[in-house]
């Protein structure tokens, strides 16, 4: 499961805990991995996903986004990754949780 995957490779190379949804006690700076879709071509998976970057201030996440998507760079080093395209990355501040947050989507190939 790329999830999975993604979230243990994150925990280890990130400064800050990556997990599948808002921990309960969700003060300070982590990262939520959600798949948004997913496609499937002669076996091989393509995966829709979107990382985000959560701090009490703007520029906190701001700056949390930057080390993702330094990490993600070296993700297909990974023997069950083919790829992994930045698509997007952007302010995508919760208004509900009352947290700053940035949003990075990649596509991911995976075996």
């Amino acid at each position: 499961m790329i999830e999975a995957i993604l979230i243990d490779y994150l925990n280890r190379n990130l400064s800050v805990e990556a997990y599948a949804q808002r921990p309960e006690d969700d003060s300070g700076q982590y990262v939520i991995v959600e798949k948004t879709g997913s496609s499937v071509l002669n076996r091989i998976t393509t995966a829709t996903i979107a990382i985000q970057s959560y701090a009490d201030r703007l520029l906190d996440a701001a700056t949390l986004n930057e080390e993702v998507k330094a990490v993600m760079d070296d993700l297909p080093e990974l023997d069950d990754i083919g790829s992994a395209k930045l698509m997007t990355d952007y302010n995508f501040t919760s208004a509900t949780a009352k947290k700053y947050r940035y949003q990075a989507v990649y596509t991911i190939t995976h075996y």
